[in-house]
């Protein structure tokens, strides 16, 4: 009798934990954007939620990072803007080493990057420097405007 009970219980113990590691599974996963010379539509713009529990020399950031991009070949211009409701940063980390691009007046108090980039695969990290997290907005463009 209490076999049948068990056998009863493990299915819907296995369901749940399979919900809870997919589920675990997403949100630790970033997404891994292609980026080629002909990339569609320019701007490519992608959005989330900065900061996170972790502090860094580029604000509050989450333990992982929030985008991926895999430049396919050596682009010889491009540009990746942030803007978010709170102070958003931008923490770049890739194969020419680890950037962080604070907001600013020139940039209108948005983090801004633009130039050659080598080909290779590029962690972004959008923290903040207020509490919190908030939503941001990332654009990703070749246009020199």
């Amino acid at each position: 009798m209490k076999t049948c009970r068990l056998f009863n219980i493990f299915p819907s113990v296995l369901a749940f934990t399979a919900i809870l590691l997919l589920s675990i599974t997403k949100s630790v996963m970033a997404e891994t954007v292609t980026i080629n010379p002909d990339f569609q539509p320019d701007p490519m713009v992608l959005n989330g939620k900065s900061g996170g529990p972790k502090s860094s020399d580029c604000g509050k950031i989450a333990a992982t990072p929030n985008q991926i991009i895999q430049v396919t070949k050596p682009l010889p211009y491009l540009k990746l803007a942030v803007t978010g409701n709170g102070k958003p940063t931008l923490l770049i980390e890739g194969p020419g080493g680890r950037f962080c691009v604070l907001p600013d007046n020139y940039s209108g108090d948005k983090p801004e990057i633009s130039g050659f980039w080598q080909a290779g695969k590029y962690l972004l990290y959008v923290g903040e420097l207020v509490d919190g997290e908030h939503t941001y907005t990332l654009s990703i463009s070749k246009q020199k405007n």
